[in-house]
């Protein structure tokens, strides 16, 4: 954490740097860097300024502000100057071709994903951030398109190779036709520093919001987690999340936090009684119109009865009851889509087509309608807590942490504008107006996305930004009363399509931003809260100043929504590619989440592998009843914590400008550490990827196959975290390859391990630093193998003359690499306890889960 704010020191005069450095140059139209061109034909109303004469002081803390202006010559600023004012200008900043580039862009509204090309017309339209190659020079440059003023901007692909850049107000009553630091400029020999160093400069620059080493993560970061999406989605109630719960404890897993996603809230659709909850919602997509009409929980959670749960004669459930109404309103769905296909199509007969609709909607509101009403619930068990006042959801939460010991938090979903549709006019007491979608015609090169249609459909009831923070406070002081830690917070991006009257959408956003903040802080202990659909810089820039966590994904699907028989396969690598490269930029300033995913999907597996060594939170969607217990296992001890990495996930080096999701020969390859080793994950997600031309993500079967390639200790980046660089500088390392089950011994000069990865499978290498004990052991420890991630488990490790303590937590086989066996082994101040030891250097013991230590073994070794 950062000092304390400190207003009298914060501001201050640029201190002196190395302007002797002359990094950068633009003159006749060409913009170089230590002498390389990097853009030609740049146009003559472009301007470059160095960072220390756009930003000569700042409210920053001093150390942040030192750190930027030691290295300040490695950064500047675009800006450019038009004849004509207008809120949304488009402007070229010059061309380059044939030079590699990684980038950013929004494929929809909410999420980022990544696009590698070699020329400026290979971006694709809202560009987040491009990073060049420049090996002329063996450094990189980063390009980042920021915000000025009232103006946001992003990239965009011109013509003959030109990089556009567009910036906008969201507003027709906001123009303006100068800009001197539209786009920020950084410098770098390493991919990974240069990341540090540009968003850091923004902070400092904009001082709009905080880096994620000011900001304390939520405590659940290193927890092992449910929510209810998939389980549930709109139809989730007490009881199903109730059983839900139990089925983990009962299955030996204790989740430490739950989230009780979308279905919870008080809604109502426009057109019906604006004060009574809508009836019979299932699928996503269904809720998109409806809007707040009360800030608290619906009538489902209102009506719980305190204690009901933990009566003998607890309400029924029948876990398959959820799955039915799903599989219901999915063919319903089916057949909504093939009318309107027919309408699409020129039918003007549709009576068959209605007649089916109508006769399922009827069987889904007949499935609905054999439940018992809301006002029916089970009365209380009779005992003190039952009283009235734990009634509702805070009657609810009081019975799940008293049943379930080890739950620590219970967050809820809520939309940025409190639902999807807003908040309904009239119905709570914030001034609330409907206000029309207009969408940014730089979404137009974005996928076709459902939930933008039904926004555009029913619009957004927003509550005036002035109220913004009572709407926020409102919400979650009574969430907090009732129970409830934290929220999920999505939908975020929506407000640029409502910014019109309220000054445009960087006015609209700080407004709405500042308060969310506030109340984050009052409410959930300034941590308490995950960020979705939120994947554009207008919120990293101006809403992280307090949030610390969100998502670097897309949603996990299940399945293909566009119907390809094989996206239940495929879609999983897009996944991953998503959260490891955008970890890149948004875990400079927030903690990357990878979002949930089922445990008995088809490819849980594949998934179970990258959370395991993501560096965030474990959680799963399962449906009740739709567990595998024996892979959960592999991903969290007992207690519900887990074997974290302690760093985020990031691609390699050689994987930064490559392809791999279709380009038919590169393996996904992430880095992380452990508290005494590092981890490399090498996942096959070929098979899909985004069409530019289609303008959305397909599968590509011709690429899903086997691949072949290489990993080397040099592919960990250890100077990247202060406790790794001494890992980093070992002469020898035992890797284990956690799939395979194999143990070997590598040096940095050794050749690189070569690996053939199946398609929608993986491969985890652990390399630990191989320690010489006395004159004769050479000795490195694994960790318990039948975990993902073998590493995390160990706690602790001393190394003494011939002997080795190790601190390792969970229950299992525990590997460490022995040139030679030891004399005895004891666990926990014991007597000897038995070992195997084999001429390959393994050395195994089993080790029992010591719940009266937190479940830690101490394991010593003597030689």
């Amino acid at each position: 954490m950062a000092p304390p704010h400190d207003p009298v020191k914060s501001i201050f005069t640029v201190l002196k740097s190395d302007g002797d450095k002359n990094i950068f140059d633009l003159t006749h139209g060409k913009f170089c860097v230590k002498g390389v061109p990097l853009l030609s034909e740049v146009p003559n109303n472009v301007s470059f300024k160095t960072f220390s004469s756009i930003c000569p002081s700042s409210e920053a803390p001093l150390p942040l502000f030192e750190r930027v202006q030691s290295i300040s010559y490695n950064g500047g600023f675009f800006g450019f100057t038009t004849e004509n004012q207008s809120d949304r200008l488009m402007n070229s900043l010059g061309k380059f071709k044939d030079r590699s580039f990684l980038s950013i862009f929004r494929f929809k509204t909410w999420w980022s994903t990544q696009w590698v090309g070699t020329c400026g017309s290979d971006l694709q339209m809202e560009t987040q951030w491009v990073l060049l190659e420049v090996p002329e020079i063996r450094s990189y440059v980063l390009i980042v398109p920021t915000i000025e003023g009232k103006f946001r901007s992003a990239l965009h692909p011109g013509t003959d190779g030109h990089v556009m850049i567009c910036a906008e107000s969201g507003s027709t009553q906001v123009k303006s036709s100068s800009f001197n630091s539209i786009a920020y400029v950084h410098v770098s020999k390493n991919p990974y520093n240069i990341m540090k160093e540009a968003y850091t400069a923004l902070r400092v620059h904009l001082n709009t919001f905080k880096l994620l080493e000011e900001k304390s993560a939520p405590p659940l970061v290193d927890k092992f987690g449910w929510c209810t999406w998939d389980a549930f989605y709109l139809t989730v109630e007490p009881a199903g999340v109730w059983h839900g719960v139990k089925e983990f404890t009962d299955g030996g897993l204790s989740p430490r936090f739950i989230i009780i996603d979308d279905g919870w809230q008080s809604i109502s659709v426009d057109g019906e009684n604006p004060h009574e909850d809508a009836k019979n919602l299932v699928l996503g997509g269904t809720q998109m119109t409806a809007r707040l009409h009360r800030l608290d929980e619906g009538e489902k959670f209102r009506n719980y009865k305190g204690g009901s749960l933990l009566s003998p004669n607890s309400p029924p459930f029948d876990p398959k009851k959820p799955k039915m109404l799903i599989s219901k309103a999915i063919e319903l769905e089916h057949a909504e889509k093939a009318r309107d296909k027919a309408v699409q199509s020129g039918v003007t007969n549709l009576s068959q087509f209605e007649s089916e609709i109508k006769r399922l909607k009827q069987e889904l509101n007949d499935m609905f309608g054999g439940e018992k009403k809301d006002s029916d619930s089970v009365q209380g068990c009779g005992s003190c807590c039952c009283s009235p006042k734990a009634n509702g959801m805070k009657g609810f939460t009081n019975d799940l942490r008293t049943q379930f010991k080890n739950l620590d938090d219970i967050y809820v979903w809520h939309a940025l504008c409190g639902a999807w549709g807003g908040v309904s006019p009239g119905t709570a007491h914030l001034n609330s107006k409907v206000i029309p979608v207009k969408v940014s015609p730089g979404l137009d090169g974005t996928m076709n996305d459902l939930a933008v249609v039904k926004i555009v459909e029913g619009g957004i009831g927003l509550v005036h930004p002035d109220q913004a923070e009572d709407l926020y406070d409102s919400m979650h002081s009574y969430l907090s009363k009732v129970g409830i830690t934290g929220v999920k917070v999505d939908v975020i991006h929506t407000l640029e399509y409502v910014s019109e009257e309220y000054g445009g959408r960087v006015e609209l956003a700080k407004a709405y931003y500042k308060g969310i903040s506030k109340s984050l802080a009052k409410n959930f202990n300034g941590t308490g809260l995950i960020s979705s659909m939120q994947q554009c810089n207008d919120f990293f820039f101006l809403g992280t100043e307090q949030i610390s966590m969100g998502r670097v994904g897309d949603d996990f699907w299940f399945q293909d929504p566009n119907g390809d028989p094989n996206g239940v396969y495929w879609l999983q690598g897009v996944h991953m590619i998503h959260c490891a490269y955008n970890s890149m930029w948004m875990g400079q300033i927030i903690q990357p989440d990878w979002d949930m995913f089922q445990s008995d999907h088809l490819c849980a597996k594949f998934h179970a592998g990258s959370r395991a060594i993501c560096g965030g939170p474990v959680y799963v969607s399962d449906s009740v009843g739709g567990h595998n217990f024996d892979l959960l296992k592999m991903l969290v001890f007992p207690d519900g914590t887990i074997p974290k990495c302690i760093h985020f996930a990031l691609p390699t080096r050689d994987c930064l400008f490559k392809n791999p999701l279709f380009d038919n020969k590169t393996i996904l390859k992430i880095w992380n550490f452990n508290k005494y080793g590092g981890v490399i994950g090498a996942f096959n997600c070929q098979g899909a990827g985004w069409d530019s031309k289609e303008q959305r993500i397909k599968g590509h079967s011709e690429c899903y196959k086997s691949m072949t390639g290489s990993v080397h200790v040099s592919d960990i980046e250890w100077d990247q975290k202060e406790e790794a660089k001494q890992l980093g500088e070992a002469e020898e390392y035992a890797v284990y390859l956690n799939q395979a089950e194999k143990l070997t011994i590598v040096t940095p000069q050794s050749d690189a391990i070569p690996m053939t990865i199946e398609p929608s499978t993986f491969e985890i290498f652990s390399f630990v630093p191989v320690k010489r004990l006395g004159l004769a052991i050479k000795f490195a420890p694994i960790g318990l193998t039948n975990m993902f991630n073998s590493g995390g488990t160990l706690k602790g490790l001393e190394y003494g003359e011939n002997m080795v303590k190790m601190e390792v937590k969970g229950g299992g086989n525990f590997l460490a690499f022995s040139s030679g066996p030891p004399k005895k082994c004891c666990l926990n101040g014991g007597d000897d306890t038995g070992f195997g030891w084999s001429s390959d250097g393994k050395l195994t013991v089993h080790l029992p889960w010591m719940e009266e230590a937190g479940g830690v073994c101490e394991v010593i070794f003597l030689f």
